[in-house]
């Protein structure tokens, strides 16, 4: 875990522990937007007890990146404010993060005390393609440039401060990460789409990880990009899907450990 560090003018960031999550918040005239509420309702009140330490204003507002649990299941902890998300984070959470967690529960994955208190809260705003969000005197834009992590990932900027939020589009600390609901075929062209609108000195927080900047992003998108073409190709040559990961072994432009549910999603689509 990291203290807060300011990474552009009143917007601050602190990673946790574990998976170095980045939590960040903005800083308006008379109250805060925090930026997605980490995995349980205990690690939820972490956040708001750190906050003390930049100021006591109140938080006004919340924003999910997206739906996985590691910047959720800490939503219940701020249901006094408004929660903005993507309008298919609701259904993603029915489809995959509530089966998990019950899961998680019953078979006593720890730790088991604090699965067993969450209590999955979708955002109370739900937004589409693009959403401007008043904090006091900033201004902050919501985008949603395309699947990618998942079918509703949201990129958030703040112009007057030359700063991306954009969640587990991009990863620093680690791969970027194909898990539940992912879209390896187009995340590339969302990651494209991102790497156009960031400026050469604007700073990019990923989702997990220290502050990158365009060039960051735009490496990270080739990578993607590697991943999909040679998905299409095997997928082509009639390579059977459980035999993709081994077959592309040499080639992949990523971790091959990990690719599993990058291969299944894209089969299906290919398929379909």
């Amino acid at each position: 875990m990291t203290g807060w560090a300011e990474v552009g003018d009143g917007v601050f960031q602190r990673r946790y522990d574990p998976l170095d999550i980045s939590i960040c918040v903005v800083r308006g005239r008379g109250g805060l937007l925090v930026v997605d509420t980490r995995s349980s309702p205990r690690q939820g009140e972490e956040i708001r007890e750190h906050l003390r330490e930049l100021t006591a204003d109140p938080v006004v507002a919340v924003v999910n990146t997206h739906a996985h649990f590691d910047h959720s299941f800490g939503n219940q902890v701020f249901a006094d404010v408004p929660i903005y998300g993507h309008d298919l984070v609701p259904a993603h959470l029915e489809a995959y993060e509530t089966p998990m967690l019950a899961a998680w529960v019953a078979e006593g994955i720890e730790p088991v005390e604090e699965w067993a208190a969450v209590r999955i809260t979708a955002p109370t705003v739900l937004v589409g393609a693009e959403h401007r969000l008043t904090i006091g005197d900033r201004v902050v834009e919501l985008r949603h440039l395309g699947r990618g992590h998942t079918d509703n990932d949201l990129v958030l900027h703040l112009a007057d401060a030359g700063t991306w939020i954009v969640g587990d589009l991009v990863e620093e600390s680690g791969p970027p990460m194909y898990g539940s609901g992912c879209f390896p075929l187009e995340w590339p062209a969302t990651v494209a789409a991102l790497a156009r609108l960031v400026g050469p000195d604007d700073v990019v927080v990923p989702g997990h990880g220290s502050p990158v900047n365009r060039l960051f992003v735009e490496a990270q998108q080739t990578q993607l990009a590697g991943v999909a073409d040679l998905l299409r190709e095997l997928h082509a040559a009639g390579v059977p899907v459980e035999r993709a990961c081994e077959a592309g072994a040499g080639r992949w432009a990523l971790p091959q450990e990990g690719l599993e549910p990058a291969i299944s999603a894209a089969y299906e689509a290919l398929s379909t």
